[in-house]
């Protein structure tokens, strides 16, 4: 009787320690605060964190996707105050690996969405979540070819070089484009995911190749500076333009012709998932190493019906 007494005591403390275990802070780093794609990733965790029992929920980011150094200090500042664990959107492939490996040394699970991180990190992650961004770029390629044909001339507008999902989107896009037509690619041209810095550029771009007939801006912030570049220059609906996610500006640019298409992320999809995933590992269960989060064409046609409107932020 005394041994099974002993022995219920002894189960009931390893169940409190292991939901002691369990609670805690979720840290959620994106790769910046300052666009309405990540405060919309914000939505989704906060939507996810209401599920998970136990958990409470930060959400932080740097000034700017540019701004490695500062996201690479809010992650080890993470581990340093013990967190639960870490939802991380890299904005470099490899300035984030020996933050993410510090994580896993402290035996804190890292989520992954939206970019990879280099080869070297990949057993310091738990789970990836993103939109395919190769794919993402083939369907824009797609459709930029379906309306200028295969041969002219095209820019693409891109952002951060190197960042995980610059290099699989811009990089499909590029490819598709080589291997099913004849069209002349001017750029990349890089913003820094800086709006007015795409403004500048795209102007610089438009008023130097008259003859252009395509141009593709591939996220939030460069698709709108590319769309106020096409307004102001006179070239909406003269010029065939894809952008990539969706915010309200883009949106405008839809339903009045300035941009033919916009890509777009389930980007609430990547905020509520990258939580919910979290917790499952953070609770001992076993999850995919990779889910697809997906990416819907947006066009005039279809912008008023649930397709769109489900991933439209």
């Amino acid at each position: 009787m005394k041994k099974m007494l002993v022995r219920a005591l002894t189960l009931s403390v390893l169940a409190l320690a292991a939901g002691a275990a369990c609670a805690g802070e979720i840290a959620v780093i994106v790769k910046t605060t300052n666009s309405t794609f990540w405060q919309n990733v914000n939505k989704g965790a906060d939507s996810a964190i209401k599920e998970a029992k136990g958990h409470t929920l930060t959400f932080s980011g740097p000034a700017s996707e540019s701004a490695i150094a500062d996201q690479v200090s809010l992650v080890e500042n993470a581990v340093n105050r013990k967190v639960a664990g870490i939802v991380l959107a890299p904005s470099d492939p490899d300035a984030l690996v020996p933050a993410i490996k510090k994580a896993w040394q402290a035996r804190i699970p890292v989520v992954l969405i939206d970019s990879m991180v280099a080869e070297a990190g990949k057993p310091y992650y738990q789970s990836f979540l993103a939109t395919d961004n190769q794919l993402a770029g083939e369907l824009c390629a797609k459709a930029l070819i379906a309306k200028v044909g295969t041969t002219g001339k095209i820019a693409i507008m891109s952002y951060v070089a190197g960042a995980g999902s610059e290099v699989g989107r811009v990089g499909g896009f590029k490819k598709y484009i080589e291997q099913n037509s004849k069209l002349q690619i001017v750029g990349p041209f890089y913003s820094q995911s800086q709006m007015a810095t795409a403004l500048n550029q795209a102007t610089d771009v438009l008023a130097s190749n008259p003859d252009l007939k395509g141009i593709f801006g591939a996220n939030e912030p460069t698709a709108v500076g590319m769309g106020r570049a096409l307004v102001q220059s006179g070239k909406a609906g003269k010029v065939v333009a894809i952008g990539f996610d969706g915010n309200e500006d883009l949106q405008k640019f839809v339903k009045d012709g300035t941009l033919e298409a916009i890509a777009v992320q389930g980007s609430y999809q990547m905020g509520y998932l990258g939580v919910k995933t979290l917790a499952e590992v953070i609770g001992g269960q076993k999850v995919g190493k990779f889910v697809d989060t997906g990416v819907v064409m947006v066009t005039k046609g279809n912008i008023d019906k649930p397709e769109a409107k489900n991933v439209l932020y």
